[in-house]
């Protein structure tokens, strides 16, 4: 998966070329330091940083929940229907009591298309170019009306309530980061606004470990996080040898907690707050 800065069109691999460690991807081996005491968040937020997670291979899905819990943090999920380490999907059944047990905490949840959908280009005749890499179509290159782009946001909704008895807030995620102006406008069409990520909010955890150790990218993302910024990581990676979130998701928490930042899901965020209604 590549994934570009919230509404650009710049891959963030090509990103990270540039820089010793720009906002893309990369991630390395867990530090040999045990991993820190859980501490309580600051009594004074000095700033607010919203954590988001995206779907993937779900080998981390329950490390993940652990160590929010932990750090009684609430956050964002955008779902896709991805094939699994378990031999599974994300939304099949069998995800079921993962899913309500993460609304029963308290985390926020957003479509991230049903089958994966990667943007290509917007066509001449209206139509939209895409290439899902799951479903009927997987690995193809197949067209979109606007109406059908919606619809594949909402099949995410539809079968959240199915699993959970919850309807997905109205924000979605594109694939990659890929967007146009074309599924920009069918998305809030049909209520659904899309939320990308900072520049200082990319974990880095599909670029290679060998490259990007997890230290660097937990150094990096403590050092250029700031108030209100949107941070990105992912369930699981297929392709990553060293897995970020063993190594980094709980020293990153500790230490923006230290830093004084408090945690929110993307209701609280200003640019999606006032969009708070159901889809």
């Amino acid at each position: 998966m590549k994934h570009l800065i919230p509404g650009g069109r710049v891959s963030a691999m090509l990103l990270c070329a540039s820089a010793m460690l720009s906002p893309a991807h990369a991630a390395a081996p867990a530090p040999a330091a045990p991993a820190p005491a859980a501490s309580s968040a600051p009594a004074a937020c000095k700033g607010t940083i919203y954590m988001t997670f995206d779907t993937g291979s779900q080998s981390q899905a329950q490390l993940i929940a652990d160590v929010l819990n932990k750090r009684h943090i609430k956050a964002t999920f955008f779902l896709a229907n991805e094939k699994t380490t378990r031999g599974d999907y994300s939304l099949d059944a069998s995800w079921a009591p993962y899913w309500k047990a993460r609304v029963a905490e308290g985390h926020a949840f957003g479509t991230h298309t049903f089958d994966h959908v990667y943007w290509k280009k917007d066509l001449a005749n209206g139509l939209i170019q895409v290439k899902p890499q799951f479903g009927k179509d997987g690995g193809k290159l197949t067209s979109f009306t606007d109406k059908q782009f919606c619809e594949e946001l909402r099949r995410v909704d539809t079968r959240f309530q199915e699993l959970t008895g919850h309807k997905l807030d109205p924000f979605w995620r594109a694939p990659g980061g890929y967007t146009s102006p074309r599924t920009l406008a069918a998305g809030s069409a049909c209520g659904y606004q899309h939320a990308g990520w900072a520049p200082a909010g990319y974990s880095g955890d599909e670029l290679p470990s060998d490259k990007y150790p997890n230290a660097m990218l937990l150094k990096k993302a403590l050092a250029n996080l700031r108030s209100g910024d949107i941070f990105i990581s992912h369930m699981g990676i297929w392709s990553r040898k060293d897995a970020w979130a063993p190594a980094n998701l709980d020293a990153l928490i500790s230490g923006l907690q230290d830093k004084g930042f408090c945690f929110a899901t993307l209701r609280e965020h200003p640019a999606y707050a006032q969009k708070k209604g159901q889809p």
